[in-house]
C-alpha cells in the first residue's frame, strides 16, 4: 500500500510540474512576442511586428497595445478600415487610452466627421496627461478645415 501512495504522489508531483512548465511558459511567451513585436516596429519591420501583434492577441486577447500597435501599423500601411478597428478595440479595452482618443481624433478630422471630433475632444481634454499639447493642434486643423469650407 505504501508503494502505490508512493508512485501516486511521485505522478502528481510530476503533473504538476509538467503544468507548472507549460504555464509559464505560455506566460513567458505573450512577453515575448510583445516585446519582440515592439521592437521590429521600432525597426520599421512592419510586416513582421503585425504579425507578433497578431500573435500576441491570440494569447492575450485583452492586450490594448497590441491592438493600438496595430492601428498605428495599418495607418501606416493606410488601410482605414483594420486602422479604425483596431482603434474602437483599443478604446473598447482602455477607454482612457488617450493615443488611441488622439488617432481616433485624426482619423475622424480625416473623415471629415466635426461632431465626433468635438466629442472626442471633449472627452481628450479631460483624460490627457502627455499629450495635452495636441488640443491647440487639433483646434488649428478644425479651424482650418471649417475655413476651407467657408472659403469654398
Amino acid at each position: 500500500m505504501h508503494i502505490q501512495n508512493y508512485i501516486l504522489m511521485k505522478k502528481l508531483f510530476l503533473y504538476i510540474f509538467l503544468l507548472n512548465l507549460f504555464f509559464n511558459s505560455v506566460g513567458n511567451s505573450k512577453e515575448n512576442f510583445f516585446e519582440k513585436a515592439k521592437n521590429k516596429y521600432d525597426k520599421k519591420e512592419m510586416e513582421d511586428s503585425k504579425f507578433l501583434f497578431q500573435r500576441n492577441i491570440v494569447f492575450n486577447p485583452k492586450d490594448a497595445q497590441s491592438y493600438l500597435y496595430l492601428a498605428k501599423i495599418y495607418k501606416y500601411e493606410e488601410n482605414e478600415k483594420e486602422e479604425f478597428k483596431n482603434l474602437k478595440a483599443t478604446l473598447l479595452l482602455e477607454p482612457d487610452n488617450e493615443e488611441a482618443i488622439y488617432m481616433l481624433i485624426d482619423f475622424e478630422i480625416e473623415k471629415a466627421n466635426f461632431s465626433e471630433v468635438k466629442n472626442l475632444n471633449k472627452k481628450f481634454k479631460t483624460i490627457c496627461s502627455s499629450l495635452c499639447n495636441k488640443t491647440n493642434d487639433i483646434k488649428a486643423r478644425l479651424k482650418d478645415i471649417e475655413s476651407g469650407k467657408k472659403n469654398n
